[in-house]
């Protein structure tokens, strides 16, 4: 889809969902002689502790070479938080404190959920103010959790503030138009590896930080290849 006039990514918010894990089935480290080899624990190789998010990227902005918008829209862990049951003297965890539990499921009315009350307000909060009048486009592939084009609910949602949303979906059989797979992801993926996280808790400060960062050089990248 192009709109006339206007490059063609530039109203375009792309969205895709990603597993990060805590840590990889082998690492390599160079050690000082007096160092100790690092020690890892994990119940079984194939079952490391991992996470989804959902992120959410578009084209960066330029105005006499200086960025305007950097298109790092937001990185949004699939979880819920409830009160926990029990104490935790090894944690410190009390009863009642808010825990964090992965989703297992991941359905259509989760996504919707996430869409509403995470991806629509992070748009409305970074997208270039000059521009709100026009339609915005957020691509979705096709799988079948995603919500339907004219999802009654989401498109309530996505006409306020003066904002037109509109949901659209992958052509099929066209990779190269998913733009968090074409890079985002892994290079988010090799960087997040490198912090280190301890714990499910951990990794997602982790993942949400090299999101902000990296991802602003990357984008840039990678839309400039794709417009070209």
């Amino acid at each position: 889809m192009v709109i006339q006039g206007l490059r063609i990514f530039f109203y375009f918010v792309f969205i895709d969902e990603k597993w990060f894990y805590l840590t990889q089935k082998s690492e390599k480290y160079y050690l000082l002689p007096e160092e100790d080899d690092p020690h890892r624990t994990c119940k079984n190789k194939n079952y490391i502790p991992r996470l989804m998010f959902l992120c959410v990227c578009a084209q960066p902005r330029f105005r006499d070479e200086e960025s305007i918008y950097y298109g790092t829209i937001g990185c949004f862990p699939l979880v819920t938080y409830e009160p926990a049951q029990r104490s935790n003297a090894v944690t410190g965890r009390v009863r009642g404190d808010m825990v964090m539990k992965p989703i297992t499921s991941i359905t259509r009315d989760v996504i919707r959920e996430f869409m509403i009350n995470q991806v629509l307000p992070a748009i409305r909060a970074k997208w270039p103010r000059e521009v709100v009048g026009n339609p915005i486009f957020i691509q979705q592939d096709n799988a079948p959790s995603h919500l339907k084009l004219d999802d009654p609910l989401f498109c309530e949602h996505a006409k306020q503030d003066g904002f037109d949303i509109r949901l659209i979906c992958q052509p099929p059989n066209s990779p190269d138009f998913n733009i968090l797979n074409l890079g985002v992801f892994r290079a988010i993926q090799t960087i997040q590896y490198k912090k280190n996280a301890k714990t499910i808790q951990d990794l997602v400060p982790a993942v949400q930080q090299v999101f902000i960062i990296p991802t602003k050089r990357i984008c840039s990248h990678i839309f400039y290849h794709s417009n070209n």
